[in-house]
């Protein structure tokens, strides 16, 4: 029996690629979109959902369940870029960008968990980024949210493990996908003290958008996960010196991995 898919923010970018891959080797799959009808070209079904809504939530893990009798994997991948100084970031934005980043996927595990326990097993992958283990010029809320989910996850696990309920992060580094054209970035203000150094680190995050890996890396790193019989606690996935630049904040003094941060960036 094939299992039984849902992966949150399906209909673009990094998810929709991964529920096409997994469509196509055979598992039932389900997307989310908070609007479905603009996909209609979706290969695999998409289902009304808005991480900020618990409603929604749990509105679309019942259709899931009612459709499929169960539910055995769980994508935590919607998410939201953010940029700009933190000093200039308006206070409704940061809420608005931890809502879907963190809280979203902390209310999808809480909805979904009943089930996974009364199946007694499940697999939720949370997808972070490799911007979360370090904090990032102009993408500091970012870098913050997508951080506290990684460490969400170490918690979660221990908490579940005795439900025979699995649980990881993948982070990926830069991938060619439309995230910079969603994301909220602070205006550059020609008053502002950061109008220079944050009008270069802007160009510069578009730049490695642009120029990022095919998304069916992440797609394929998901397809191991799924078949791993004990999944890691943590999966990086990009470039070499993306996943080398956590290895190097680990062993380096913080000076000097700061240091290379800011030269980095041009700060």
């Amino acid at each position: 029996m094939s299992k039984v898919i849902l992966i949150t923010g399906g209909s673009s970018g990094i998810g929709k690629s991964i529920g096409e891959f997994l469509f196509k080797k055979g598992f039932t799959v389900y997307g989310t979109s908070r609007n479905p009808k603009n996909h209609a070209n979706s290969i695999f079904p998409l289902i009304a959902l808005d991480v900020s809504d618990v409603e929604s939530i749990e509105n679309a893990i019942v259709s899931v369940v009612k459709q499929s009798g169960r539910l055995d994997v769980v994508i935590n991948n919607a998410g939201a870029g953010i940029t700009g100084p933190l000093e200039e970031i308006p206070n409704e934005e940061i809420r608005r960008n931890f809502e879907t980043n963190l809280f979203g996927p902390i209310n999808v595990i809480k909805s979904v968990l009943p089930q996974m326990r009364k199946q007694n097993s499940g697999l939720i992958i949370n997808v972070t980024s490799i911007a979360g283990y370090m904090g990032l010029p102009y993408r500091g809320i970012y870098s913050a949210s997508k951080g506290a989910l990684e460490l969400i996850t170490e918690a979660f696990r221990m908490e579940i493990k005795s439900f025979n309920i699995k649980m990881t992060n993948v982070a990926p580094g830069d991938f060619a996908t439309n995230i910079a054209a969603g994301r909220y970035h602070a205006p550059v203000k020609d008053n502002s003290p950061y109008k220079k150094s944050y009008g270069n680190s802007l160009k510069l995050m578009d730049e490695h958008v642009d120029q990022g890996m095919d998304p069916k890396h992440m797609a394929e790193a998901v397809f191991k996960i799924i078949n791993t019989k004990n999944p890691k606690i943590h999966y990086k996935v990009g470039e070499f010196m993306q996943k080398f630049s956590i290895v190097l904040k680990r062993i380096l003094p913080d000076k000097i991995y700061e240091k290379l941060l800011l030269n980095h960036y041009k700060l």
